[in-house]
């Protein structure tokens, strides 16, 4: 485990389809192989500030579908691809809201007895659902950046947005084009972001352990010594 440091913090976003699930997992093992003690953390279950009434948003006034699409029963989500402005002026006040949550989870958790919490999606998912090319949603990125706690390792898992959409079909292709962009746009904005490149599952693999070790030195962490790929 991690000699008399924090808890480590590590984060996963990137658009829907990108195989965040299947990266999260093998990280979860790899490290528990070192007899690292982790946690997993969803962003939405865990995080989000007034779940219930952003649900019913997305479900009533959006109408869109509730679940997760699959290439069998693909769904049609309208909640993050809502753009109207008076939706996006909302999200900067839910945004900052999720950020103060963010602080106080993290701040928490910290005094436990955990090495390693992955979060499934980050307040950087979010950003990327703002308007980019506004000069205001910048400068609102940055202070929220500052406020939130900075993950340890923070991953965006870029992918090929018509591979995504046929694994995972709940926001149109165009859409996904778009968020995708945003991932990246984000990733110049904040700095000690992460980009993975599109590549085979097994390549990913292996860049997310080598990413892990670079940001976590060597002399600290037991999972060095772990294969970075078995």
């Amino acid at each position: 485990m991690f000699s008399n440091r924090s808890v480590r913090i590590v984060s996963f976003s990137g658009i829907d389809g990108a195989g965040k699930t299947t990266q999260i997992s093998g990280l979860e093992t790899w490290l528990k192989q070192a007899s690292q003690r982790t946690a997993l953390l969803t962003f939405w279950d865990n995080i989000v500030a007034f779940p219930r009434l952003r649900e019913f948003l997305s479900l009533k006034a959006f109408r869109g579908d509730q679940g997760v699409g699959s290439p069998e029963k693909p769904v049609v989500r309208c909640d993050k691809n809502v753009t109207s402005m008076p939706v996006i002026a909302t999200r900067f006040v839910l945004y900052f809201a999720d950020a103060m949550s963010l602080r106080w989870k993290i701040r928490k958790l910290r005094r436990s007895n955990l090495d390693v919490i992955i979060f499934d999606r980050y307040v950087y998912d979010e950003l990327a659902n703002l308007p980019l090319h506004w000069w205001a949603s910048r400068i609102f990125v940055r202070f929220i950046a500052w406020l939130a706690p900075k993950p340890d390792v923070a991953y965006v898992l870029d992918a090929d947005p018509q591979a995504a959409f046929a694994r995972k079909p709940e926001y149109p292709l165009e859409f996904l084009r778009r968020n995708r962009e945003a991932y990246l746009v984000l990733s110049q904005l904040i700095r000690d972001i992460t980009v993975i490149d599109p590549l085979p599952v097994e390549a990913v693999t292996q860049r997310i352990r080598e990413g892990f070790l670079m940001r976590i030195p060597h002399s600290e962490a037991e999972v060095s010594q772990v294969p970075v790929l078995q």
